[in-house]
């Protein structure tokens, strides 16, 4: 019987925000890899464990969700006035492809330590003690991040006593920055139906209130008791709910089609990534998924968001920056849960428990802009070394 060795390949398995994901550099990864392509396609399946129709990704370094089963890929950055290239696949965990159409706002939060670890950073740039600050480019969405990364003795700080709802553990706090974050291609606007809010028409669901932005990531708000929901909902209401996983697809597809992402939605299944769905409600106290006790007091809303067709377990770190930009724009379906006028910061309710995110907006010409947006999360190395995949898989 033949067999095909093993090839190793070296990677670092790194949590960042409530995501993990498989970090790799690009210079080390193998030849045929290291440009766009079926082979990079085929070898990050692999290495995720995908696909599977288990849906247990258990041949691969997955964790069987959407916040799991992610890769990353960093190089010296190609652009001027940026230290790294940050681009990020979203890995399918029961169909063979990687969707690169969007950004992981979590993962971002390990990008700058990472970077500084492997020396992608002018060390002149980085301090022993203090604050580094990493200008990130955003590959997958041609933005700039900036990420603050606290050093200690001359190594990226991982421990400390910042909590991030969604993750056990204190770790170090890394602030965010999300420069321009909306679609700044020429005649384009945040918001490409040229609305605040629409009537968006779903067949089978009905004409729902939604306001379609593409700051962060594109996303779909609507409001939640037009779908039948309070905005409390924890995972198990849905994920265990095919008929409400229908209704959230159906939803996407129409509003992607709605927002010029795709032309028809039979193409949505061809697009896991983006756009997201999220359902928003006015603040009402509520158990998170840890058992803690969320008081409608502590929070301006409430939000619920959909990734890779399942109820998130938290809040995706791109979902939170459009959540941010909407919420400062009066007007919009979040900014109206939130109580409306000008805001330029939120804290909303999650399933895991809160978090709290800055936009700062303007109007320009009729239009609306967000400059930045900004959030703190944390990062922490789980393990490095190679991972190893069968030497003929890509």
């Amino acid at each position: 019987m033949s067999s095909v060795p093993q090839t190793r390949i070296p990677a670092t398995y790194i949590r960042g925000g409530t995501s993990k994901g498989v970090f790799f550099s690009l210079e080390e990864m193998p030849e045929s890899t290291r440009v766009p392509g079926p082979a990079r396609d085929a070898l990050l399946l692999r290495v995720i464990g995908s696909p599977d129709p288990y849906g247990k990704q258990t041949d691969g370094m997955g964790g069987a969700t959407s916040s799991t089963s992610k890769t990353v890929i960093l190089s010296k950055s190609s652009q001027p006035d940026h230290d790294v290239d940050y681009l990020f696949g979203q890995v399918s965990i029961d169909q063979p492809f990687v969707d690169w159409s969007g950004n992981c706002g979590n993962l971002s939060a390990a990008v700058g330590p990472y970077a500084i670890a492997k020396g992608l950073v002018d060390p002149g740039r980085v301090p022993d003690n203090g604050i580094a600050v990493v200008r990130i480019w955003q590959v997958n969405i041609g933005k700039t991040i900036v990420a603050h990364v606290p050093m200690t003795n001359g190594e990226p700080q991982e421990t400390g006593d910042f909590e991030l709802d969604g993750v056990t553990f204190p770790a170090a706090e890394v602030q965010i920055d999300f420069m321009d974050p909306a679609d700044d291609e020429e005649g384009s606007s945040m918001f490409p139906t040229g609305n605040l809010v629409d009537d968006l028409e779903v067949p089978g669901v009905g004409t729902l209130k939604a306001t379609m932005i593409t700051a962060g990531i594109p996303t779909i708000f609507v409001n939640a008791d037009e779908i039948g929901y309070t905005g409390t909902e924890l995972q198990d209401a849905i994920n265990g709910d095919d008929k409400a996983l229908a209704m959230f697809e159906t939803i996407r597809a129409w509003g992607a089609v709605r927002m010029g992402l795709i032309n028809d939605v039979s193409e949505a299944a061809g697009r896991q990534h983006t756009p997201k769905v999220a359902f928003v409600a006015p603040p009402k106290s509520y158990v998170a998924s840890s058992g803690k006790e969320v008081s409608s007091s502590d929070i301006d809303l409430l939000v619920r968001a959909l990734s890779m067709g399942k109820l998130h377990h938290a809040m995706m770190g791109t979902a939170a920056v459009a959540i941010g930009a909407a919420a400062a724009i009066p007007g919009t379906l979040v900014n109206l849960a939130a109580g409306g006028g000008d805001r330029n910061a939120v804290r909303f309710g999650h399933p895991s428990g809160t978090l709290r995110v800055g936009a700062e907006a303007q109007q320009a010409d009729g239009d609306w802009i967000v400059t930045k947006a900004s959030m703190s999360r944390s990062a922490r190395i789980l393990m490095e070394g190679w991972v190893r995949v069968p030497g003929d898989c890509f």
